[in-house]
């Protein structure tokens, strides 16, 4: 077992291994200072909650505290390994201003009350509305950090019990993409590939993704893997020179905004070369030929003008793409907070289809995730999908769903596509939605275009609930808080990138009267005495085990079927890939293994949407596409992105993630070793635009675009010419400033016409010295 000052070291020690042998064990850890191995009083099972990897993990217990965590060296996900934010994020639950009790609004101001007076605010609201306007007053937006337990209880009380169609999550920011590319390619949600596919491919392609700080330990996987014989070679896209991109056998950084004529590009290369799987393509999917007529003309050097990369990269990455054996394409916020955020993903999908490299071992697919509960907020339903991955245009599923849940199918509202984050932010400007319940995330930092987001929390007319663990920027707004219990408080199950569920048991009391989020959920349905057809209470479970039986039910005989897992079996053997069921009761490491989908038009999660219009495919018109349920390749055209840089904000912004801090910062900023690493907002540029504006390293400086301004230190690192790059995660809680802090002050209302999330990277800015003495 190793400690190692994961800030410096960030991915540890090399442990070389080959292609199809089996990734070495290594056990990292770290304990309170003063304690030693030998002190802890209980490990506890649990996995990482601070990133989307999944990474298996124990909790040390130590006079009913925690004080460190250990990898676990048998689980499939990280064989040991720990990530900085898994090694010191677990420090933020003992932090002395966590919220231990509800708080009210009173006379302007906040003060705490009891459960019962805070509770009994938010029912008599609630009900206030449901008599004046209906369901269609109330709203639920919550997060990618709660367990799936949770998640289900949420949307059987919103969609089912109440009736409401406005319920999503913050992966809209961050996956909602993963979904929509999946369910246009597939018919259907959920990752095609598994991480073992790190073990077995010989090209990894990874678009958009930052591997090495996004997902730390996967990065550590493909370091060995690159330390070993044979390694693979790697292809990335990214403006900004990473260590992926160090490493990176070709490296192509294109302009924000131009990922779909990439891809074209890349396409039109790999059919120019015939290096397509004819026989896969013609068995398993449909719309091959519409691909090749839109990428006909899409040459390296028309490419070229467009993304600013040379013809000659563009021919070497699709010479290595065109030319695996096993390819492995993964994709993230580069592409998914992008211009044309789904058409792009699913251009990789494309690519992997093109090539026949799908379920088999290190030909895959993965659409990953940004935070470490997303797949569980849309397999259950709670991010405007419908439960199990069933399909809103769908009365069949409808009705299946209404069963279950023992309500009459008109009371799941199915008039209209669900809601999304966005639209729902507008229904709340206008008046519409009049209750917002937030759980788990801080929309006035995550959001774009703050001053628009401050303006609507804030308004007297808007009901603002919100339950977390500590005061936030969007607390502030409130008419009542919760005090939430946080990872290691309570128990639940939660599902990473790869489909792999982990068991969280409680290892430790929550402080003060702080709930689980569960036990909150249920407390407001029994205080609004839901009942079900029969006239029983509704949801029908009370703790977290009957919940999680009670969406197992739910998930059977949909593709994210949890039908063979329990509480004892993850006991037994934390980290099972679903679908799990009496067929495959170990679970299933690779879907399509077979070239079947999950696509037949009786049976797939969604018809689809046009790519460029975001229109809904109507069900005759899918079912005419599709008949028997293939791969659907889908080409797109690319446009220009809505803002471009010009005279007056000549840089393209980028906003994203660092290696230490995690969205905005609640936990991690809690944490010393993570603070102290990035304890402050900064702005990437190239020497050459920094000499350009007499800017040096560590010069504050003031980004601008239409929207707002943003002050940060300069950092001038490997980045194309004309590109800025801000992390989002720095707000306000923690600083005196009030404004020209956080990286979306300067992000427009914007976003993709498919999958409807924000646009994050297409930003025109400025950016010039705050004068002060150097």
């Amino acid at each position: 077992m190793a400690e190692r000052d994961a800030i410096t070291d960030p991915w540890g020690a090399r442990t070389p291994y080959g292609p199809g042998d089996s990734w070495p064990v290594r056990v990292d850890s770290h304990l309170a200072d003063g304690v030693r191995a030998e002190d802890v009083d209980r490990w506890v099972p649990s996995a990482a909650v601070l990133h989307s990897n999944g990474d298996g993990l124990e909790i040390a217990v130590k006079d009913g505290r925690i004080v460190g965590v250990r990898g676990q060296a048998d689980d499939r996900v990280n064989h040991g390994r720990l990530d900085p934010k898994d090694l010191y994020g677990w420090q933020a639950g003992a932090s002395p201003d966590r919220l231990t009790t509800p708080l009210v609004r009173e006379g302007g101001r906040l003060v705490e009350a009891t459960w019962d007076e805070a509770m009994r605010r938010v029912v008599t609201r609630s009900r206030e509305l449901l008599d004046e306007q209906g369901p269609s007053a109330l709203g639920f937006y919550t997060s990618g950090q709660l367990f799936a337990e949770e998640y289900y209880t949420l949307a059987a009380i919103a969609h089912g019990a109440l009736g409401t169609n406005h319920v999503d999550g913050n992966t809209r920011l961050c996956t909602a993409t993963a979904a929509a590319a999946l369910k246009t390619s597939f018919g259907c949600d959920g990752q095609p590939a598994s991480y073992t596919d790190v073990d077995h491919a010989d090209v990894i392609a990874l678009f958009g993704h930052n591997v090495a700080e996004t997902q730390s330990v996967l990065w550590t996987r493909m370091l060995d893997r690159l330390a070993g014989p044979n390694p693979p070679a790697l292809v990335c896209v990214d403006p900004r020179t990473t260590a992926v991109a160090r490493a990176a056998t070709v490296h192509l950084a294109p302009l924000p905004g131009t990922n779909v004529a990439l891809m074209n590009g890349l396409l039109h290369e790999i059919i120019r070369n015939d290096q397509v799987d004819h026989a896969y393509v013609e068995k398993h999917t449909v719309g091959y030929d519409d691909l090749v007529q839109q990428v006909a003309d899409a040459t390296p050097e028309r490419v070229a003008d467009i993304c600013g990369v040379p013809p000659e990269q563009i021919r070497e990455a699709a010479r290595l793409l065109g030319g695996a054996e096993r390819l492995l394409s993964t994709v993230l916020q580069g592409f998914y907070q992008s211009h044309q955020a789904t058409a792009a993903a699913v251009q990789v999908n494309n690519l992997n289809l093109v090539r026949g490299m799908l379920g088999k071992p290190g030909a895959g697919v993965l659409q990953m995730n940004g935070q470490p509960t997303a797949e569980n907020t849309r397999e259950c339903g709670a991010d405007g999908d419908l439960t199990g991955f069933r399909n809103w245009a769908n009365d069949d599923h409808v009705a299946e769903l209404a069963r279950l849940w023992n309500l009459d199918p008109m009371q799941i509202p199915h008039y209209a596509p669900p809601t999304h984050l966005m639209q729902m932010l507008r229904y709340a400007e206008n008046g519409t939605i009049r209750f917002l319940w937030v759980s788990a995330t801080n929309p006035a930092v995550s959001l774009p275009e703050l001053a628009r987001v401050r303006s609507i929390l804030e308004q007297d007319r808007l009901f603002l609930v919100v339950q977390d663990a500590f005061r936030t920027e969007t607390t502030e707004f409130v008419d009542v808080v919760f005090p939430a219990a946080i990872w290691g408080e309570k128990i639940g199950t939660f599902t990473n990138v790869d489909r792999t569920v982990h068991l969280s048991e409680k290892a430790v009391e929550p402080p003060g009267a702080a709930k689980s989020d569960l036990d909150i959920f249920l407390d407001y349905a029994r205080r609004m005495d839901f009942r079900d057809r029969d006239g029983e209470q509704f949801p029908a479970w009370h703790d977290a085990e009957s919940a999680f039986e009670a969406w197992k039910k739910a998930s059977a005989g949909r593709p994210c079927d949890y039908s063979g897992l329990t509480y004892d079996k993850l006991r037994a053997k934390n980290g099972i890939q679903w679908p799990c069921t009496a067929e495959h009761p170990d679970g299933t490491e690779r879907l399509y293994v077979d070239g079947k989908f999950f696509a037949d038009p009786d049976y797939c999660e969604s018809y689809g949407r046009d790519l460029i219009t975001g229109a809904p495919t109507e069900p005759d018109e899918y079912r005419a596409m599709n008949p028997d349920g293939k791969a659907m390749i889908r080409p797109a055209e690319y446009l220009s992105p809505h803002e471009m840089p010009d005279e007056e904000r000549p840089f393209a912004l980028i906003t994203g993630r660092t290696l230490y801090h995690f969205h905005t910062r609640t936990k991690t900023a809690r944490a010393p070793e993570l603070q102290r690493a990035e304890p402050e907002v900064w702005v990437e540029m190239s020497e050459r635009d920094a000499k350009e504006r007499d800017l040096e390293d560590g010069d504050l400086a003031r980004i601008t675009t239409a929207r707002g301004a943003v002050q940060a230190k300069v950092r001038i690192r490997e980045i194309r010419d004309g590109v800025l790059f801000l992390p989002f995660h720095y707000g306000y809680w923690d600083t005196e400033a009030t404004s020209e802090r956080a990286a979306n002050e300067l992000t427009p209302t914007d976003w993709d016409p498919a999958s409807k999330q924000p646009i994050f990277k297409t930003a025109a800015a400025a950016i010039a010295r705050v004068e002060e003495d150097r």
